[in-house]
């Protein structure tokens, strides 16, 4: 198997939740050793959530090794468990980092100041460390020590404001968005280019990476039509001001679909000759030509009935089947998919493979996200499952640390590596 790119790059993972490891996945994903730094006193959170492995009878396995929400973003990790709650836990630390090329955490400068792994603290044990720094405000600032997650950065960054139907409140995206998207990448993107000028320089460097500040980057013009128009973007529901028709349109009701039969298809036609191939794949040719409809202004103005009647056209056939006909027509449409769909159904997913299959130790034979980006001559891939907690400590502790047995016995015995 050809190399890896980030082989040889050693990571220590002091993050929780998403954000953070999340980032350190693609990391690992692409060859990097990554050591996750947990305790039994205070787990991370998502290995106590769902979706839990199964039992052949049908009830849910349970502990802290069996939670595919973390089992899917750890994937080949090492895990120590540490008490940074007290001073020989924090030297342990800084044995750790003094090992290592990359520091990332996400959490809050306040928890940070307290396990003292503020930059200054660990660029004196290695000043090559390239320390990422993800909390949710940033490491200075009025909310410095704000807490929360994706679901909370979506409606503060404006996010939520404008998700959902102008007579509706805000519903958001339905999921921790940013934490999977925006801020994982963002802070790839950062150590990595961290790592070009330790290259050339020799220096490691401190990022800040104010999650905040990463997500507000996906607001489009919003902020812009505010400074230069002074209109506040709202809610618009599935409508577009570049586009009509743009919605979501419910087709035959499928039965073998787990969970929910209805289905749904979207459609966007971006100029009068997309509507017009969209009009006559769906076998109503005729509509392009209802001055109702035949110019873009014209369908803005009549948006209600445009929608009503694209609706009466799709309502008794199969969604794969409308998106089909209008791929193929030139217009863009889809499926709106669920995860049956895109675990089992859609052809298209299976035939790149983008899913990859583990064996866990406790939680069985896992479904789990292949790399986002597939480098032809270094590709990327799923090292393994993820660790149970505290798996490796022992290892961690004599091999990169270089503690003997008898040390890491005292540590054991004093409650330090818990």
């Amino acid at each position: 198997m050809p190399k890896k790119p980030l082989e040889g790059l050693r990571v220590a993972d002091f993050s929780w939740y998403g954000a953070g490891p999340i980032a350190g996945n693609t990391l690992s994903q692409f060859g990097a050793e990554v050591i996750r730094v947990e305790s039994e006193t205070r787990p991370d959170g998502l290995r106590r959530v769902h979706p839990f492995a199964m039992n052949p009878d049908g009830t849910f396995k349970t502990g802290y090794n069996v939670s595919g929400y973390f089992n899917n973003f750890n994937t080949g990790k090492l895990s120590i468990q540490l008490n940074l709650n007290v001073p020989k836990g924090q030297e342990v630390a800084y044995r750790l980092i003094e090992k290592c090329d990359v520091f990332l955490t996400n959490f809050t400068p306040r928890v940070i100041d307290k396990w003292n792994l503020r930059y200054e603290q660990i660029s004196a044990v290695n000043p090559r460390i390239i320390a990422a720094y993800a909390p949710m405000q940033g490491l200075t600032g009025p909310h410095r020590d704000f807490l929360g997650f994706g679901a909370v950065l979506t409606p503060v960054t404006g996010i939520s404001h404008m998700s959902g139907f102008p007579h509706r409140p805000p519903i958001g995206v339905g999921t921790n968005y940013p934490d999977y998207v925006i801020n994982p990448g963002h802070t790839v993107t950062a150590i990595l280019a961290a790592l070009r000028y330790r290259n050339r320089t020799g220096k490691g460097q401190l990022i800040e990476l104010p999650q905040i500040e990463s997500v507000v980057n996906a607001l489009g013009t919003a902020v812009l039509e505010y400074l230069v128009n002074g209109d506040n973007p709202t809610r618009m529901g599935n409508r577009s001001l570049n586009a009509s028709p743009h919605g979501a349109f419910r087709c035959a009701d499928d039965p073998e679909s787990v969970g929910s039969v209805d289905r749904w298809v979207v459609i966007a036609c971006r100029d009068d000759r997309e509507w017009a191939a969209a009009a006559a794949a769906l076998g109503h040719p005729e509509a392009a030509a209802d001055p109702r409809f035949a110019t873009f202004e014209a369908r803005k103005a009549n948006e209600d009935e445009l929608e009503a009647l694209i609706a009466s056209w799709v309502r008794d056939r199969k969604a794969e089947d409308v998106a089909a006909a209008l791929q193929a027509a030139g217009v863009p449409a889809g499926v709106v998919q669920n995860a049956q769909d895109l675990l089992e159904r859609d052809e298209h997913m299976r035939a790149r493979g983008y899913y990859q299959y583990v064996e866990h130790p406790e939680a069985g034979r896992e479904a789990h996200d292949g790399p986002a980006f597939r480098l032809s001559a270094t590709p990327g891939s799923v090292p393994g499952p993820a660790p149970l907690l505290g798996e490796h400590t022992m290892e961690v502790c004599e091999r990169i640390i270089g503690l003997s047995m008898d040390e890491v016995a005292d540590l054991l015995a004093e409650g330090v590596l818990v």
